[in-house]
């Protein structure tokens, strides 16, 4: 049995690491226990994230090592070919080297006075009279340990292996998707300023395909699936769409990493007798496009505040954690709430529907009336702000009698 810890905190991501270099700023005892050898290695998705956001969490600017490309175009794709471009006045997004950006996480929080150890996997909770009070934890070449806490952050990723160790329920594995990314050189005719979204059931049934193009010529193409192998539906996307297939048919595929994304929404419940979730494992990921950096760093702020308080306080019951879960209701429910419908919607929609969707846009010219648009992660709220713009809401119409006739029809 080691020293007793103010807090453990399980995986050392983006997520884990930073609640670790909160809760280290705020003078805490704090242990990241993370199972791999390499901090940002296996790469979980693209790196494509918000710089509004990323400027908002004091993240940004960046080192330059780490951002790859910044972007101020994205062009959607229907399984046509037919594309909808939204062009906006400055870059609204950047493509980060998720190794580097997770280890630059991981070296402030080091900084700040955080332990991490590496090649350390937990394989279960401590539970003690009702409370969480602890792991334990199996390391290379030497026997299991046990590591005692005043309160615990489960940050360990999608795959909510010690959350099912718990009474809280965790995500729902119907809602998801299954994702291959890889990184590709020497493509044809390839600009960098811009992402490239693409849809269609025999490309990415469920979800979507990406290209993201690097300054140095490579770039990043994946995609994520409901139904079938995420690398087949690749080969086909690079061959056979007639968009992405001008750049793609003949670029080397230099690695491939496959994960899942989860959809549904935040779990239920977030926290237990001196216990917490965020991140992946508590599904605090975008509905919409899949993104979970943004909101898990967001929520890794609110947890590692509470956790503080009750430790502070010396209560970390349920009962006092909860605070951590309202905040995260108050802070993003609206938002997911209005994601999620989304998401919904975009699950009802044949190839022929999407295709229609886009051209509507196209012609009414929606893409000159979101151009100064910087906020893509609080959808809800980016849609309240832009609602009363003549193209916005004309849109929306049109969606709503999509989605009426579309629902009416799968109910005969």
């Amino acid at each position: 049995m080691t020293d007793m810890q103010d807090a453990i905190v399980i995986g050392g991501g983006p997520v884990g690491s930073f609640a670790a270099l909160i809760l280290s700023k705020l003078g805490k005892k704090v242990t990241v226990f993370e199972e791999h050898s390499n901090i940002g290695s296996p790469a979980h998705c693209a790196g494509h994230i918000s710089i509004r956001s990323l400027k908002t969490l004091g993240l940004y600017p960046l080192p330059k090592k780490i951002v790859e490309n910044e972007f101020s175009q994205a062009n959607f794709y229907s399984h046509t070919g037919f594309y909808f471009p939204v062009i906006l006045s400055k870059p609204v997004t950047c493509a980060v080297n998720r190794e580097l950006f997770d280890k630059h996480i991981f070296l402030k929080a080091k900084d700040a006075g955080a332990c991490f150890n590496l090649n350390s996997r937990v394989q279960s909770l401590i539970v003690e009279n009702g409370f969480i009070r602890g792991v334990k934890v199996s390391q290379v070449n030497g026997p299991d340990k046990l590591f005692k806490a005043k309160v615990v952050l489960d940050a360990e990723g999608i795959s909510s292996r010690l959350l099912k160790q718990t009474n809280l329920k965790p995500l729902d594995s119907k809602h998801l998707v299954y994702a291959v990314q890889a990184e590709v050189e020497n493509l044809e005719n390839m600009k960098s300023n811009g992402v490239h979204v693409y849809f269609g059931q025999a490309y990415a049934p469920g979800f979507y395909a990406w290209l993201i193009p690097k300054l140095d010529g490579t770039a990043k193409i994946g995609l994520a699936t409901n139904k079938g192998n995420p690398n087949n539906f690749l080969d086909k996307l690079m061959v056979n769409h007639p968009k992405a297939s001008k750049y793609l048919s003949r670029a080397k595929v230099r690695k491939k990493e496959f994960h899942s994304i989860t959809l549904g929404g935040p779990i239920p419940k977030l926290v237990l007798n001196g216990f917490m979730v965020l991140g992946d494992a508590a599904s605090q990921v975008k509905p919409t496009t899949g993104g979970g950096i943004i909101f898990g760093l967001r929520s890794s702020i609110i947890a590692a505040k509470v956790a503080n308080l009750a430790i502070n306080n010396n209560d970390v019951s349920g009962n006092f954690l909860k605070s951590y879960q309202e905040g995260c209701i108050k802070a993003f429910s609206f938002d997911f709430n209005v994601m999620l419908r989304f998401r919904s919607f975009l699950n009802s929609l044949s190839d022929q529907k999407l295709d229609k969707i886009l051209r509507f846009c196209n012609k009414i010219g929606l893409n000159k009336t979101i151009q100064n648009v910087d906020e893509i992660d609080m959808q809800g709220r980016t849609l309240i702000k832009t609602i009363s713009r003549p193209a916005v809401s004309v849109t929306l119409f049109y969606l709503f009698i999509t989605y009426l006739a579309t629902n009416t029809l799968n109910l005969d």
